[in-house]
């Protein structure tokens, strides 16, 4: 039997007795409750006097939201444990790309640097002797990925991986200009500019899970495109086959155009629909919202709302992108049909005084103890703990 996140080289493995003991640990997760439950892994090491460095960290992922606080779980040990702390290294990376690294925190002994736009978010644990785990504090969308944990002494060293997941949701998107418009960089810009990131190919899997389902093809972060179907048509690769992600592969980045599945998560503010007598155009929303003390929403925002929030308007608003939408929790007959989800009815002239606007209100409070979360935040995910449980993720246009 082999442990795959346990590395030593071929002159110590005739010198290893390996024995493992699984036990089951609380979730990792600091997410609202509801959502999956992760489990924790630790692994057993008895070993000789080597001076060989044990890695151990938690299989699977740890899952958080956008502003909260996570701990990526990192463990070492070795024989003789009379190792010099001072001397032992530990250095965390992100896996960007195929053999592709950024560099997120390194410390030897007392001295420790964290880099780019870590800085000021993340430290060590320090939970006890052999702790490597260090906690990430307002996390980001683009926090998003794998994490390597590396652990050197003068002799040895060994490596551990952790999968960091964001609980969010996925949302196809697509320019005024129309459908299959962007290249990859043009889609990866559209998201940021949505309040989003583009898709992994795992967050798009789950979404498909959850019920999206979009018969146009989207980029996706690794540089794959992809469309999840729910229920299978001939407009959207024949009806007799299987539901499921198709997949196009990996396409030319600069060459090929499709649309774009973007990624959000919680907001650290509040969508809302401003009430008005009259119905207003485009310019006429921009400025409504501002003297209201808010933004236009943004299409990720409004996602963001409808998903956590629980938003349900049957009105239809501008967004910031000039795109006409509105959003639906509980569905009804005169509000766009029978699944829940965001309704868009795309980009009508901005001259155009047929509809609301959503706005959107960051949110001033203070944060509670350093997670991300605010106070009424934490009032808001107390009232909800009796409420139904999240809508099918389902995207419809009508």
């Amino acid at each position: 039997m082999s442990c795959p996140f346990l590395q030593f080289s071929k002159e110590l493995q005739p010198l290893i007795f390996v024995a493992f003991i699984l036990t089951s640990a609380l979730s990792v997760s600091s997410s609202p409750a509801g959502i999956e439950k992760g489990r924790r892994k630790v692994v057993h090491v008895l070993e000789d006097d080597t001076g060989a460095v044990i890695v151990q960290t938690a299989p699977g992922k740890v899952v958080t939201h956008r502003g909260g606080s996570i701990t990526l779980p990192c463990r070492f040990h070795h024989e003789p444990e009379n190792v010099d702390p001072a001397r032992i290294r530990i250095k965390w990376t992100k896996v960007t790309d195929t053999l592709q690294f950024e560099d997120v925190f390194v410390a030897l002994g007392k001295q420790q640097r964290v880099f780019g736009s870590y800085r000021g978010r993340v430290f060590l644990e320090q939970a006890g002797p052999g702790d490597a785990s260090v906690i990430i504090q307002n996390v980001t969308l683009e926090d998003y990925g794998r994490y390597e944990c590396e652990v050197t002494n003068d002799m040895e060293d060994d490596t551990g991986f952790v999968n960091l997941d964001l609980e969010g949701v996925v949302f196809p998107y697509y320019p005024r200009e129309g459908r299959y418009k962007l290249n990859y960089y043009q889609a990866e810009d559209a998201c940021k500019k949505q309040d989003a990131i583009l898709a992994s190919h795992s967050q798009l899997h789950k979404a498909w899970l959850e019920g999206l389902d979009w018969c146009n093809a989207g980029w996706l972060e690794d540089g794959s495109v992809q469309y999840p179907i729910s229920h299978p048509r001939d407009e959207c690769g024949r009806k007799d086959t299987p539901a499921g992600v198709r997949n196009y592969g990996y396409r030319h980045k600069e060459d090929e155009r499709y649309d774009a599945f973007c990624f959000t998560s919680k907001l650290n503010g509040k969508v809302y629909f401003l009430k008005r007598f009259k119905k207003v155009n485009y310019a006429e929303a921009i400025k409504a919202c501002i003297r209201d003390g808010s933004v236009a929403a943004k299409v990720g925002q409004l996602y963001a709302a409808w998903k956590f929030q629980l938003l349900d308007r049957c009105e239809a608003g501008w967004l910031e992108d000039g795109s006409i939408r509105y959003p639906i929790v509980n569905p009804r007959s005169r509000c766009g049909g029978s699944q829940p989800g965001v309704r868009n009815l795309g980009f009508p002239d901005k001259k155009f005084r047929l509809y609301g606007v959503y706005c959107f209100r960051e949110n001033k409070d203070e944060a509670v103890g350093g997670t991300g979360k605010t106070k009424s935040t934490i009032a808001s995910l107390t009232k909800r703990k009796s409420s139904n449980s999240i809508p099918v993720n389902a995207t419809k246009v009508i």
